[in-house]
Order: C-alpha cells, then sequence, then structure tokens
C-alpha cells in the first residue's frame, strides 16, 4: 500500500476488466468521489441551488441508475436536498407491490451514497463517495435474488422484513484507520405486511434478516483526463438499458482480477450502440420516487 506523508492512500482496486463491446459492465461494484461522478455523468444528475437532481433520459426511459437514499445528501461540505430517489426503508402490502418493488431492484444499477473520513487532526479529510451495485453482473444479482426468495419460504405467508447491507464490503476497500461516517446509508430495506392473523415469529423479531451483499470493488477514481473519458463511456454502459440479448455469449462476464487501476484502463470502449426490445421498463413503484422538487 502507498504511503502519502502519515496517512495511506487511497488502494487501486480492480475487480473486472473493461473490454469492447460489451452490453453490460464486467463489474460488480465500484466506487469514486461523488464530485467527479457528477461530473461524468452531466446528463444525469445536476445541482439547481441546494437541489441535487436526477435528470430523467427521454431517449432511455428504462436506464440510468436507481438512487437511494433519505433525501440529503452531502457534497464538499454542503448540504443538497436530493430528487427522485428511492427511499432506504419500503413498505409493502401487497404481491403486486412486492413484484414491482423487485423488478424496480434489478432493473438499473443501484447507486448509494456515503461520507468517508481519512486522516486524524490536522490532515483528516472528509470526502462523499458514489458506491455502483451493478444488478445485472450474475454474483450479485444471485444476492439479492436468493435473500428475497429464501426469506419468502421461510416465513410461511406471515409479514417480514429484508435488509441488504453493503456496509462491510466499502469498509474493506478504504485503508486501514479510515471511517465511514455514514455506514447506514450504504443499505435498504423492505418490509411485507400480511394479512396473516397471528405473526408471532415477526412480532417478536424472527422473521427480520440481513443480507450482506459481498463483491469485488473496482476503483473509479483518477484524475487522468484519458482515463476519466474511460470511465464516463464505462458509466453510460453501465446504466443502459437492460435489452435481451439472442445469446448468452453475448453478455458473459470476463474473469475477475485483482490488480492495479493501469490494469484495468490499458483497453478502449467502443460507443454506445442503439439499444432495442427493452427487458425491463424500469417504471417507478407507486410510493418509492421522492422528489424534493416541489
Amino acid at each position: 500500500m502507498a504511503w502519502e506523508g502519515s496517512r495511506p492512500s487511497l488502494p487501486s482496486i480492480s475487480s473486472g476488466e473493461l473490454r469492447r463491446g460489451l452490453w453490460t459492465c464486467d463489474c460488480e461494484l465500484a466506487l469514486l468521489p461523488l464530485s467527479q461522478l457528477l461530473l461524468l455523468q452531466a446528463q444525469a444528475f445536476q445541482l439547481r441551488g441546494d437541489l441535487l437532481l436526477l435528470l430523467p433520459a427521454p431517449h432511455r426511459p428504462s436506464g440510468g441508475f436507481n438512487v437511494f437514499g433519505h433525501g440529503f445528501v452531502r457534497l464538499d461540505g454542503r448540504l443538497y436536498r436530493l430528487s427522485n430517489y428511492i427511499k432506504r426503508f419500503m413498505e409493502l402490502s401487497s404481491h403486486r407491490d412486492y413484484k414491482d418493488y423487485r423488478e424496480t431492484l434489478l432493473s438499473r444499477p443501484m447507486l448509494f451514497f456515503t461520507d468517508v473520513r481519512t486522516g486524524t487532526g490536522p490532515s483528516c479529510q472528509e470526502k462523499t463517495y458514489a458506491l455502483l451495485v451493478n444488478t445485472r453482473h450474475p454474483k450479485i444479482r444471485r444476492q439479492i435474488e436468493h435473500g428475497m426468495d429464501q426469506v419468502i419460504s421461510s416465513v410461511f405467508g406471515e409479514s417480514y422484513s429484508l435488509r441488504f447491507d453493503f456496509q462491510k464490503v466499502v469498509k474493506s476497500f478504504f485503508p486501514p484507520g479510515s471511517e465511514v461516517v455514514n455506514g447506514e446509508d450504504l443499505s435498504f430495506a423492505y418490509e411485507f405486511k400480511s394479512d396473516a392473523l397471528f405473526d408471532f415469529f415477526y412480532w417478536f423479531g424472527l422473521s427480520k434478516s440481513t443480507v450482506e451483499v459481498t463483491g469485488k470493488v473496482l476503483n473509479l477514481s483518477s484524475t487522468s483526463p484519458a482515463k476519466k473519458e474511460t470511465i464516463k463511456l464505462f458509466l453510460e454502459k453501465m446504466s443502459e438499458p437492460l435489452v435481451r440479448r439472442a445469446s448468452f455469449s453475448d453478455r458473459k462476464f470476463s474473469v475477475t482480477s485483482r490488480g492495479s487501476i493501469d490494469d484495468v484502463f490499458n483497453c478502449s470502449l467502443s460507443p454506445r450502440s442503439s439499444l432495442t426490445e427493452p427487458l425491463l421498463t424500469g417504471l417507478p413503484v407507486p410510493g418509492v420516487l421522492e422528489s424534493e422538487e416541489s
């Protein structure tokens, strides 16, 4: 691990390769500073006064990101209201609500915000990072689907709650001594309320489960203009609408590896192709999207 003065620098961790012509990104999880995300994805995010707005994309309505939050996000020491986000806790009361919520979760990459503090004393610094969760990667998708399926099979029609947590994998990404200030923001949960007459297991907290999602983290932090352009294309590809492909080989993933950030960016990305036959509409679940712009 490299050192800058008296504090360790961020590790350059690669968990995938950016290959030419990928339809879905060969990436499980990724981290980058929020300021860099806003710069590279200006067509998707915009600051308007004290509002961070997630912009719609008329030309790709089922693309973009599912942003999870609690209504506010901090950037460069300033607090902004968050618009068009999914609440980190949802209450579902019907199987249709559940189906729509599940489809929405898996239709786009997830995006979370968290503050990370490094160093101590005068050298202490705090920065807001964006965590990207690629729900199209088989390993990530399998953990989410398995967690949801498993809790259903264990409650026998009773009420239950399920929480997905990314704190552990994010904390392991940063150097020792770093502090994830608001780790609870790296999670989301839902509660399904059934009409069962007696919910003994739910009342006593026995039907409340947590899934700690694991995966390799791709470091998208870079100051190189050339690499920033590659990261921009990478993010655009990650947020493209989910489409049907003719064969599995068209969307297979490469073997992931752990190396330096330079190893990741030794290849180029082709321009985005036109997309047809959307698999998921990505329509917002009633009551899921919150907007502060009113």
